[in-house]
């Protein structure tokens, strides 16, 4: 017994003679899930090949993960014995796909018989092998099909050796093949050795056009904060401007012990509102609602409002604590401490944080901690949000997050979390990994065009775009580039203009974006003076220099055209001026293409000549085509690859072309 179960075990590798290696897509060899959204396709590539000469055949098997039966489809051989074959994830739930090939002894019988018959030899027993092949394909058949496979193998052998030509004829018909590809025997075929995963999340996860503003600056007084009914008022302006997810801030009570005054100042006045991120107080922690914004229930009627608008609220997911914060009374225990028995405060050397405690995720109590953060978010879950932007996930434990947030999508996969990680690269990617929908990048500081170049690049044409989906912010709270600070107007159209095409998830924090805030804190500081996380600003909506209408109309043209949905189609293309950028995206029908062209420097006319890849746009060598400026309204008539760009930052310093 021992004996014979050994030398089954050794004889059937011997068996499975196909051989699947360096599949794609997989994420750390299969660790972690690639992502997709709704109605995305999967294209899977792999090396397929085997010993000998026998023709190979291969599928890509996939299915819901809670599903039990595979479904397949063909893969084709793209040279050097690569294979690629494709599958939609139609249905709003995780997949899974694998590999399977085997040798076909019909192809490789119908591939031979060819060649000897055109050869003159005799193929008398190739066709009575083809007969044997066909009787034995019958046993696999349904049933209308066995009756066929029997009958066209019984005519094989006859004719055979009574008619060689009408034999062949039949050997090479396409009846026979029809019916044979429907059943190959691979009772001996070579299945991937992994089941990969494919995460599958709604369509905002893929496309979204995010607008941050501060609730208590909803408001014409700045001694009188604003309330979420002020914050539902200004949700029309937001939504004219074509957004469709409104980020808050943090909304909970705000510390009082340690707080900043006006400008990140240590010295406070009693009126000084404090930082929204130093959460807790007497009022309540991360499950209440500072006062001064109203009522639970107020915040609900301004999420409906935002829904009735075509707009959905993102709320602030920062774990972290005021010194007032109820935890730090409740639990101690999760606070690390300092040597004097003090609690420690956040540090980012020399930097000080005293209003803000840490969250301790290795103290013993860690265990309880996670519990409680979990219910953080499902607390406002409950209350409807469904998108979270995370503060500073790279200083939590990777750990914590890849159980917290499959511990939320078991029972809510419609739930998006960006994260916010500036960070270096390689943590960026972790966290995406391990769960988050989106992520923040290196866009704010990437502003040359070699900059923009190389990260976009490895963004969108490496493996990273598996798992890692960017969402791209020219200014936050944070941060007030140099690039904004110098470049005046010009510099912010450039900034929003290559957020909206390059990303197909991009946000400002405003009103400070289309209001042209540009004044640091101090030289070389990319702190805001008078920063609204520290003071009330109240906000001219109806200046004349707003961007607001230019916003608008880079919004509608990006809802209007698919190829800006998307990041997997872009693609840069040769400008001989190193101030001009031009790359381009398409739909995945090619039907949409979408052109930009952007001068990124703010002070000068910059002029040069493009590379057009035409037959990329499906555009003959002298064909005449069209490019229609979206942002000006104007048409320009092509030819040829080789055209002239000339772009003035005084006037729209790009063009969004539209190819026809």
């Amino acid at each position: 017994m021992h004996s014979s179960k050994l030398a089954t075990e050794v004889s059937l590798p011997l068996l499975r003679r196909a051989v699947i290696e360096n599949v794609e897509p997989q994420v750390d060899g299969g660790r972690f899930a690639i992502k997709r959204v709704v109605g995305e396709s999967v294209s899977v590539e792999a090396d397929v090949n085997a010993d000998g000469h026998q023709v190979l055949d291969a599928v890509v098997c996939f299915r819901k993960a809670g599903e039990r039966v595979w479904r397949e489809t063909a893969m084709q051989p793209i040279g050097n014995d690569r294979w690629r074959g494709s599958f939609d994830v139609a249905e709003f739930t995780p997949y899974v796909y694998t590999v399977q090939a085997w040798l076909d002894s019909y192809k490789t019988w119908i591939r031979d018989l060819t060649k000897k018959a055109d050869a003159g030899q005799d193929v008398t027993l190739d066709i009575l092998a083809g007969a044997e092949l066909a009787s034995a394909a019958a046993t696999r058949a349904q049933k209308a099909d066995a009756q066929k496979l029997l009958e066209l193998s019984a005519e094989l052998r006859s004719l055979a050796r009574t008619d060689r030509a009408s034999a062949l004829a039949h050997a090479r018909s396409q009846e026979l093949a029809q019916v044979m590809i429907r059943y190959p025997d691979r009772s001996r075929a070579t299945t991937y050795e992994k089941e990969l995963r494919v995460w599958v999340d709604r369509p905002r996860a893929r496309f979204s056009s995010w607008y941050e503003f501060f609730p208590r600056s909803s408001t014409m007084d700045p001694q009188k904060p604003g309330t979420f009914r002020d914050c539902a008022q200004r949700l029309q302006y937001v939504a004219d401007m074509g957004f469709d997810v409104v980020y808050l801030p943090p909304i909970h009570p705000i510390g009082r012990v340690g707080r900043k005054g006006k400008n990140n100042s240590l010295q406070v006045s009693p009126n000084d509102p404090g930082s929204p991120w130093a959460i807790g107080s007497v009022e309540g922690g991360h499950k209440a609602i500072h006062p001064a914004l109203g009522t639970l229930e107020d915040f609900k009627q301004f999420r409906q409002r935002a829904q009735a608008l075509g707009l959905e609220v993102a709320v602030d997911l920062a774990y972290q604590c005021a010194p007032d914060h109820p935890y730090v009374k409740e639990h101690e225990e999760w606070f690390a401490h300092r040597p004097d028995g003090s609690i420690q405060y956040a540090e980012n050397p020399p930097k000080k944080y005293e209003d803000i405690y840490p969250l301790n995720f290795e103290s013993d109590h860690a265990f309880e901690l996670c519990q409680e953060l979990k219910s953080v978010a499902l607390y406002w879950i409950d209350h409807g949000i469904r998108i979270f932007r995370v503060d500073n996930p790279h200083t939590k434990p990777f750990g914590f997050w890849e159980w917290v947030i499959a511990e939320i999508h078991r029972t809510y996969p419609d739930v998006i979390f960006l994260a916010e990680a500036f960070t270096r690269p390689k943590v960026m990617y972790r966290l995406a990994k391990l769960g988050f929908t989106q992520s923040y990048t290196y866009f704010t500081w990437k502003n040359t065009k070699q900059e923009i170049t190389e990260l976009f690049t490895e963004l969108t044409q490496t493996p990273v775009r598996e798992f890692f989906r960017m969402n791209l912010w020219p200014n936050t709270p944070d941060i007030l580039h140099a690039y904004l600070q110098t470049g005046g107007r010009p510099a912010f159209i450039t900034r929003l203009i290559l957020a909206a095409t390059l990303g197909a998830n991009y946000g400002i924090y405003g009103p400070a974006f289309e209001l042209l805030e540009n004044r640091p804190l101090l030289p070389g500081s990319e702190e805001y003076l008078e920063s609204e996380k520290y003071q009330i600003r109240v906000w001219d909506l109806d200046r004349p220099d707003s961007l607001k209408q230019l916003i608008a109309l880079v919004n509608k043209i990006r809802r209007e055209n698919l190829a800006l949905q998307s990041d997997r189609s872009l693609r840069f293309h040769p400008l001989d001026n190193d101030q001009l950028i031009a790359y381009s995206k398409s739909s995945a029908d090619g039907s949409n293409v979408i052109l930009v062209v952007v001068n990124v420097d703010p002070q000068y006319t910059q002029s040069g000549w493009i590379n057009v890849p035409l037959e990329d746009f499906r555009i003959g060598p002298g064909q005449r085509f069209e490019v229609h400026d979206l942002l000006a309204d104007a048409r320009y008539t092509w030819q040829g690859s080789r055209n002239y760009i000339e772009l003035n930052p005084s006037k729209i310093p790009a063009h969004i072309f539209k190819v026809r």
